[in-house]
């Protein structure tokens, strides 16, 4: 494990370093504002919350691909050799990933409680808010791998791959059958439901875990014929 978390501390600092990081935090910043400008009245919070977290997908999934990106090719090599085993490197960018994603997420709950709710909602809330955010985190993070520079190298079509797959994810969720991709309108359509934590959620989290886990399967496969 040592090994890991080295690696996991050294991807974040090199994130923060390169600077690609002001990238996502700008997309959260521009999101906060256009959801927030007017102050979400009461009882429309978990809606709210379902909003931000479907809007944040692209955005995680920016962060997820720039951490991934960050070290040269030659770079990733010596830190995979470095570690013991490539997979070692592989799961170091993972969890680096999912750590920065992490922050964004946390900022993403906050700032609502601060400037965006007319008042403070319950414990219910919360945790729909948070159960949402991080389908969202888990959503944007295996867009961001599997359009990776080890999966994608020109940025260019990794870039229009990123928000294309978005894109698709979006169309797809206008049939009337959720279970065909990731259901991202469907968090949206259900955030409004009294039953959501009890009855929707459930459903709807097994279903992004399971897109989002052959994901993860599918960049991990590639990057042993792609270090």
């Amino acid at each position: 494990m040592r090994p890991t978390a080295s690696l996991t501390r050294f991807k974040i600092e090199a994130y923060v370093r390169s600077h690609r990081v002001i990238h996502p935090f700008a997309g959260l910043l521009v999101i906060m504002i256009v959801l927030y400008s007017v102050r979400v009245n009461l009882g429309q919070e978990l809606s709210s919350y379902a909003d931000s977290a479907a809007l944040l997908v692209p955005v995680f999934g920016w962060a997820a691909r720039g951490l991934l990106d960050t070290e040269p090719d030659m770079q990733r090599l010596v830190s995979g050799t470095a570690a013991g085993r490539p997979g070692r490197e592989v799961a170091a960018g993972l969890i680096a990933a999912a750590a920065v994603d992490a922050v964004l997420a946390v900022l993403a709950l906050a700032v609502p409680l601060a400037i965006g709710f007319t008042a403070t909602p319950g414990l219910g809330v919360l945790l729909g808010g948070l159960a949402l955010h991080l389908l969202s985190l888990l959503t944007g993070i295996a867009l961001g791998a599997l359009t990776s520079r080890p999966i994608l190298p020109d940025p260019a079509a990794s870039a229009l791959i990123l928000l294309g797959g978005y894109a698709a994810i979006l169309l797809v969720n206008l049939a009337p059958v959720i279970w065909l991709t990731v259901p991202i309108l469907g968090w949206m359509r259900a955030a409004g439901q009294s039953d959501f934590l009890s009855r929707s959620l459930p459903g709807l989290a097994a279903i992004t875990a399971g897109w989002c886990a052959a994901a993860l399967f599918a960049y991990i496969r590639l990057r042993r014929t792609r270090p």
